[in-house]
């Protein structure tokens, strides 16, 4: 078998990466469970500042942010405001107080300050759904990166994926996760503004993506070949959604942010408090690395794809020359091409118009798969005359392609893809572990487990969870970036009005945490179902006060809420024990004394 230079070096980054990590997880293995579910709450703030950006920056952020951004134009930008602002929310509102509370888990935090077992219940069984939701956008990208670089099926990348999780997650718990992802950061971030850098002086000289993304011409560049095609609608701000409905999109990413399980727990394993703070800050800046980059990479991935695809050619003056190219010319010129739409992600297809090239037109070209929109080129549907589709996924992993980078860059955006993904996978499915046989199991089935049962349940409930994650990568509901837009609406309907509540507020009771849980969860998930999947047209329906699935976690939030707030105030306070702990875990004072208050 022959293979090109591309794949060579895709095949030795991808080894030595995961060997880095196979190696990582080994020499972190546990033997208790205090190391398996918060690392023995001894790591660095430094190295869980970067820990915690991986954790928080996964597929969705490596892959399909810029996606988004690069194929819904000013839409997109609400992924990058809602999930950027809601890691600050965190931050500064909830992470130091549940530090300071100084549990495991989530549904730990929920348990002990609603006293409740049902409550803890409810929270588990929240934080498992929206675990499995976002993990399986995580091995779907996995899926999609080995798919094209490495040239095997999804599903056998999907495979590949999981055992490589499934190892060091079960012998490392979450210190082997946690100095895995510090190590997963540094090659994520690398593989992001490398090729970032590069296509910035290619495209306008200024080496800094952020700088040449303000302060060049790229944007009015595009703008008018996107004219010259035919995109002028489809530039507009805020194509086809309501003021309110970005609105609320941007505030269940937000919410949603924080109160995701997976990330929450991060701040479990540091020494202290004020570890916490500045791990904090350190994962801030970790993100910001890859959060300002990505509208520049947005920006330079579409202009370099319409500009290939469409034969555009620039002319002194700035304007562009559109020279339809035939497909099969098209195909040899470009390699990549072929090897996109070989798993179906990139597609030229018939001359509709008869003008012997690929015509890039509105509709379909930059598709939204939850809807329904994946048309072939050509076929019946596709009214505006298009003849290629774009999978929103592809946007950053072919960016080095088609900017005719080094082979070894290619391959190393492979690396950072796969980092991403199988960094936020971990974190989720040792939530999902840690929820069923700590959570569920150790307090309230048998709580009278010891260590090593306690530890084989949890690596056994690891590997359960990975099979369960890989049959949902293999089997997605939509793309990768809307996956985890649904898992973050689902914590913004469930978890953040709990904790907020129960960090600021002496009144809220273990009945209130119950009904709102159960209400916002319950009515996100079947609003969700019945619009993507149920055929149910709430657009017509609603009419102005129209929000969509990927906004409505916030209406659910809402009636959490304030089904917390009015249940807990027509039922009984809480016990004067329970008041004392949520005054003692906002006192600024060390770690670990709110709990041995309790």
């Amino acid at each position: 078998m022959n293979f090109s230079e591309t794949e060579i070096w895709t095949f030795v980054l991808v080894i030595i990466s995961f060997g880095i990590y196979i190696y990582i997880g080994y020499m972190n293995r546990v033997r208790d469970t205090r190391g398996f579910y918060v690392a023995g709450q001894g790591v660095p703030a430094i190295a869980n500042g970067a820990a915690t950006a991986a954790d928080w920056m996964s597929a969705a952020s490596f892959i399909s942010m810029a996606g988004l951004i690069s194929t819904m134009g000013y839409d997109g930008a609400v992924y990058l405001m809602g999930w950027t602002g809601g890691y600050v929310l965190l931050a500064m509102l909830l992470a130091p107080y549940l530090r300071k509370f100084g549990k495991y888990t989530v549904p730990d935090f929920i348990g002990d300050r609603y006293y409740s077992k049902t409550a803890r219940t409810v929270a588990a069984i929240a934080a498992i759904f929206v675990s499995f939701t976002y993990v399986a956008g995580q091995m779907r990208g996995v899926g999609i990166v080995f798919s094209r670089f490495v040239g095997i099926p999804i599903e056998w990348g999907v495979i590949i994926g999981m055992a490589i999780v499934a190892f060091f997650s079960v012998i490392g718990g979450m210190k082997g996760i946690t100095w895995t992802q510090v190590a997963q950061y540094g090659v994520l971030i690398l593989a992001y503004l490398i090729p970032s850098i590069a296509i910035a002086m290619i495209l306008t000289g200024i080496p800094i993506p952020q700088m040449a993304f303000t302060f060049s011409d790229i944007t009015q560049r595009l703008g008018t070949l996107q004219m010259d095609l035919g995109f002028k609608e489809y530039v507009q701000p805020f194509q086809g959604r309501s003021q309110l409905d970005i609105l609320f999109i941007t505030i269940a990413l937000m919410v949603g942010t924080a109160g995701l399980p997976h990330v929450i727990v991060r701040f479990y394993t540091v020494p202290t408090v004020r570890s916490a703070r500045y791990s904090a800050g350190w994962a801030l800046l970790f993100i910001a690395l890859l959060y300002t980059t990505a509208p520049a990479i947005a920006v330079f991935a579409r202009y370099n794809l319409l500009t290939t695809l469409s034969g555009a050619e620039i002319q002194p003056d700035g304007s562009f020359t559109i020279n339809p190219v035939p497909a099969d010319e098209l195909r040899a010129e470009h390699p990549w091409i072929t090897k996109w739409e070989t798993p179906g992600l990139l597609r030229l297809g018939e001359d509709l118009n008869g003008d012997g090239g690929v015509t890039v037109a509105p509709g379909n070209a930059f598709a939204d798969k939850a809807k329904g929109d994946q048309v072939v080129p050509g076929e019946k549907g596709n009214e505006k005359g298009n003849e290629v589709y774009i999978d929103a996924d592809i946007i950053v992993l072919s960016t080095p392609e088609v900017a005719n980078l080094p082979p070894m860059i290619i391959g190393l955006v492979a690396a950072g893809g796969l980092a991403a993904a199988l960094s936020t996978a971990s974190g989720l499915l040792l939530v999902i572990s840690s929820s069923i046989s700590h959570d569920i199991y150790y307090r309230l089935i048998n709580p009278k487990a010891d260590e090593k049962r306690r530890l084989l349940v949890g690596r056994v409930m690891i590997l359960i969870a990975v099979i369960i994650a890989g049959i949902f990568g293999i089997f997605p509901p939509a793309f990768v970036g809307e996956v985890v837009a649904f898992a973050f609406g689902l914590a913004a309907a469930s978890f953040f009005p709990a904790i907020i509540l129960g960090i600021f507020d002496k009144r809220s009771n273990n009945y209130g945490a119950i009904a709102g849980i159960l209400i916002g969860l319950i009515f996100t998930i079947t609003y969700i179902v019945l619009e993507r999947f149920g055929g149910v047209d709430f657009k017509t329906m609603l009419g102005p006060v129209y929000v969509s699935s990927l906004g409505i976690g916030t209406v659910g939030s809402i009636l959490n809420f304030a089904v917390m707030f009015i249940v807990s105030r027509s039922t009984a306070a809480p016990p004067q024990e329970i008041q004392d702990l949520v005054e003692s875990v906002r006192i600024p004072r060390g770690a670990g004394e709110a709990s041995a208050a309790h």
